[in-house]
């Protein structure tokens, strides 16, 4: 089965999606890598001044450590052979021979001429940040999947883990489901919870909990192949938008943060 991964690679997801691409490079026919600074969504000054509208100045180190820094390291680093983890995932996909396309407008006439070129049959979306069309979903024969660092229908969004760390009890968790139009809202086909740790970011559990997710994936895809997955509908939860000030400030108060030292540390390593 020929797969479309689609991704923006940060943060939150850099080592686990380059763990799956080294596992699948025989069955990835394309990889999509979004351009988190695309004009149409105000560039990188524009996202920047959107978020910090909207969430306050207690969300810049959140959006330094998954976004910026990132990018920033990967350019400086020279990664052994074969070192994966360190490899950047365009430069990964290189060395295996799998295509790679920046994504603009995942909806656009570009993006829908180079996934019918690739022949893939399913999308696979893995921390993307682009609503993806009922007719882009459609171009792919067996439709797609999406992987979502929450215990769905909880905390459907852009920032679950935040709103996870926010609840009481904590309930963190990751999810594979049917991509569909409504964001976070397609059938259930595996999940797994994951229990929390004193001073958890939620920057740092959302990287665990996409890490989490593979096995998950594994079963997901071997099942899709065969016929035999089992979709779980359910009734979506209301949708979470990025944290408010307020929201940050209780979070504080928890003694948790969206991103802290421990993140900066894994990055740098």
């Amino acid at each position: 089965m020929r797969i479309a991964l689609l991704t923006l690679e940060a943060g939150a997801n850099a080592r686990a999606v380059r763990r799956f691409v080294a596992a699948h490079a025989a069955e990835i026919a394309l990889v999509g890598l979004s351009n988190p600074y695309r004009a149409t969504s105000g560039g990188a000054v524009g996202q920047t001044i959107r978020r910090v509208r909207r969430s306050g100045p207690r969300v810049l180190p959140y959006l330094v450590l998954n976004f910026v820094l990132p990018r920033l390291v990967a350019k400086l680093r020279r990664p052994a052979p074969g070192d994966i983890d360190r490899t950047p995932l365009a430069a990964a996909c290189a060395t295996r021979g799998i295509p790679t396309v920046t994504i603009e407008d995942v909806n656009g006439d570009a993006f829908r001429a180079a996934l019918a070129a690739s022949g893939a049959e399913l999308i696979v979306t893995f921390h993307f940040d682009q609503i993806l069309s009922a007719e882009t979903i459609a171009a792919a024969p067996r439709g797609g999947i999406n992987v979502h660092p929450s215990v769905l229908p909880l905390h459907r969004g852009p920032t679950p883990t935040i709103h996870a760390l926010l609840g009481e009890p904590v309930r963190l968790g990751v999810s594979v489901h049917r991509l569909v139009p409504k964001i976070d809202a397609g059938a259930l086909l595996a999940q797994a919870e994951m229990t929390d740790e004193p001073g958890l970011t939620a920057l740092g559990a959302a990287a665990r909990l996409h890490e989490a997710a593979l096995p998950l994936l594994d079963r997901i895809l071997t099942e899709i192949e065969a016929g035999t997955a089992i979709e779980t509908p359910f009734e979506p939860s209301p949708y979470l938008r990025s944290p408010t000030p307020d929201q940050l400030a209780a979070l504080a108060r928890k003694g948790r943060s969206a991103a802290g030292w421990s993140d900066l540390m894994a990055v740098l390593r």
